[in-house]
């Protein structure tokens, strides 16, 4: 029987039928279950960001790290964009150094995001986490080879709901995030969406997981 997969999460699991990937950060100390790191825009600070680039590169090479990230752009926030956009490039460079997926923070800047996929081709997988936008969007990530993680807010939003509906499953991750939710049932949820078992769902999912997260 399949696992259920997390790819992120904010909280850890005690269930043996789940493979959760928490969200960490360059300081973080604990890393003795399987994480992701990263510099969040929200937290980012001109006097302490090349330190924190130092913690993450050594964090990135740690046995138990799965992706960078989250990581990306927001433009709801009052941090410097450009700024953003430059410690994001360098964490672009240590997904490929490192041979790292990307797990996207993103918040109205989804052109910008997509722009820089094309600038700099990268062999990596970048997953946007969260995803609760457009058709119209889903399917320009999907265009531009990007995939998209779904959570808590399928459960309760039409709108979502058509789009997973069309959405190709071969580009498609679950998560919890910060949500108290269990991930298995976002799990039924999608499933049901999809009109499949969700053991095949499960199947579909572990099959992206491990194209993406080579360990």
């Amino acid at each position: 029987m399949s696992l259920f997969l997390d790819i992120h999460t904010h909280s850890t699991s005690s269930s043996h039928q789940v493979f959760a990937i928490q969200n960490k950060y360059p300081s973080s100390d604990e890393l003795s279950t399987p994480f992701s790191v990263g510099i969040h825009p929200w937290f980012l600070k001109k006097e302490t960001f090349e330190i924190e680039l130092f913690l993450l590169e050594e964090k990135l090479q740690h046995e138990n790290c799965y992706a960078i990230g989250e990581c990306g752009l927001d433009k709801a926030i009052d941090v410097d964009f450009d700024f953003q956009k430059e410690v994001f490039i360098q964490q672009i460079h240590l997904s490929e150094k490192y041979q790292k997926p990307m797990i996207l923070h993103c918040v109205r800047a989804f052109q910008e995001i997509i722009e820089l996929k094309k600038q700099f081709s990268p062999k990596q997988t970048w997953i946007l986490h969260g995803f609760q936008k457009s058709k119209q969007l889903a399917e320009s990530f999907l265009f531009n080879g990007i995939f998209l993680s779904f959570g808590e807010a399928v459960l309760s939003k039409s709108d979502l709901q058509n789009v997973i509906l069309d959405f190709p499953l071969e580009y498609l991750l679950i998560e919890t995030d910060n949500s108290e939710v269990s991930i298995a049932l976002i799990y039924q949820k999608i499933a049901a969406i999809k009109n499949i078992e969700i053991e095949v769902l499960k199947e579909k999912i572990q099959a992206n997981f491990n194209t993406i997260f080579k360990k």
